[in-house]
């Protein structure tokens, strides 16, 4: 009975904190799209309250003002990073995972070194690089940064992974006169698909809320995304509130969605592979 009362308190206690866990992240998002809905005066006036009326146009102003361009921006520089990341770390950890030579521990070392790598470390040399490529005011100047840093985590997670996979059936189709690529892209991807999907997660996350070099690498209107776009909704005098909201649910939308749809495959992924080296 003792015994019985402890395993009730203590999942009671686990259940307590999970709820208040779960408060903390989700009403500041609740709030958000409540006060989305208020005239600038009810933000100030009524700021636990509903709306008395929901202006629903704040979110076509936000729109209209210029979120459209930052949203198509952001998703054109995610989706590409999202494919660069995966395809060359997938390939790295294939060869990390599967083939071993005189440098293959020192190539590892070189991954997990890449993690300690702060950006803004790198800020200047970075910046004076994409000047002297040309590539500053372009895509290129975020996609490929973003790309750098997010391949050495995306390494580790997918080689943790291949590591996992059995080599029976790797045989199995060098016998049926599989190359190595066909065995990558025909074996090793589609069976991958959970750790693919948590690192295109991961990945996404970083790319669609990046604020530091999506500020400094672009000046022109045309490229900027939604971090950085969203900083000419304030003006210097008043910021129309509802409207700058508007922008946040609008932006905060695909990433909630995203990982609604892949969230089996993301407790998966972060959950397999785990105990290999």
């Amino acid at each position: 009975m003792k015994n019985k009362k402890r395993f009730h308190m203590s999942t009671l206690i686990i259940m307590a904190l999970l709820i208040i866990g779960a408060v903390l992240v989700v009403y500041p998002l609740i709030w958000m799209i409540i006060s989305s809905l208020k005239s600038y005066n009810e933000i100030y006036n009524k700021v636990w309250g509903l709306p008395s009326k929901p202006l629903f146009s704040n979110y076509v102003e936000a729109w209209i003002k210029g979120i459209s361009g930052y949203f198509l921006n952001s998703l054109l520089v995610t989706l590409t990073t999202i494919f660069g990341v995966i395809f060359f770390a997938s390939l790295c950890a294939y060869g990390l995972s599967r083939y071993y030579f005189k440098f293959s521990a020192a190539v590892l070392l070189l991954c997990m070194g890449g993690l300690m790598m702060n950006p803004q470390v790198c800020l200047i040399p970075i910046y004076s690089l994409l000047n002297g490529m040309y590539l500053r005011n372009t895509y290129w100047a975020l996609i490929l940064p973003y790309i750098a840093f997010r391949l050495p985590i995306t390494v580790l997670l997918i080689r943790s992974y291949f590591l996992g996979i059995p080599k029976e059936l790797e045989e199995s189709a060098r016998m049926d006169g599989c190359s190595d690529l066909k065995i990558y892209y025909k074996i090793f991807m589609p069976v991958a698909n959970p750790i693919i999907a948590t690192c295109a997660i991961l990945t996404a996350y970083y790319a669609w809320n990046e604020f530091l070099f999506a500020v400094i690498f672009i000046d022109s209107e045309k490229y900027k995304t939604i971090p950085s776009g969203l900083m000419t909704f304030r003006d210097a005098l008043s910021t129309n509130w509802g409207v700058m909201l508007s922008g946040m649910v609008i932006a905060a939308v695909p990433l909630v969605v995203m990982f609604i749809a892949l969230q089996k495959q993301f407790i998966r992924g972060m959950t397999a592979g785990s105990v290999k080296g």
